[in-house]
C-alpha cells in the first residue's frame, strides 16, 4: 500500500475535475491556485488556450486583513476585470482544493463582483 502526498492527491483530483470542466470564450473557466501565502485566479478560454483575465493577492491592499479577506478581494478584482471584458458567467474550477476557506471566499468575492457561476 502506497501513501500519497497531499500534493499528489490534489493533483489527482485536479486532473479528474479538468476532465469535466472546460472553459469557452463565452463562459471561461475560473481557475484558482492557492499557495501558503498567496492566492491566484484566472479566467481561461480552453478552446483557444488563452488567459482572458487574471488577478492575484499581490495586487490588492492586504493591510490588516486575514488571508480569507484577501482572497475575497482577489475575487472581486477578477470579477471587475472580467466585467470590463464583457464576461458575465464563468465555470468555477477549484483545482482540486476543497471548496472551503480561501477558495470559497474567492468564489464569493467573484459572485459579489457580478460573475455568475
Amino acid at each position: 500500500m502506497s501513501t500519497k502526498s497531499i500534493q499528489e492527491a490534489r493533483a489527482k483530483r485536479h486532473r479528474r475535475i479538468r476532465g469535466r470542466v472546460t472553459g469557452t470564450a463565452e463562459r471561461p473557466r475560473l481557475a484558482v491556485f492557492r499557495s501558503n501565502k498567496h492566492i491566484y485566479a484566472q479566467a481561461i478560454d480552453d478552446t483557444a488556450g488563452v488567459t482572458l483575465v487574471a488577478a492575484r493577492s499581490t495586487e490588492v491592499d492586504q493591510t490588516g486583513l486575514n488571508k480569507s479577506a484577501v482572497a475575497k478581494k482577489v475575487g472581486e478584482l477578477l470579477a471587475q476585470r472580467a466585467r470590463a471584458k464583457s464576461i458575465e458567467s464563468v465555470v468555477f474550477d477549484r483545482s482540486g482544493y476543497l471548496y472551503h476557506g480561501r477558495v470559497k471566499a474567492l468564489a464569493e468575492g467573484a459572485r459579489e463582483g457580478g460573475l455568475k457561476f
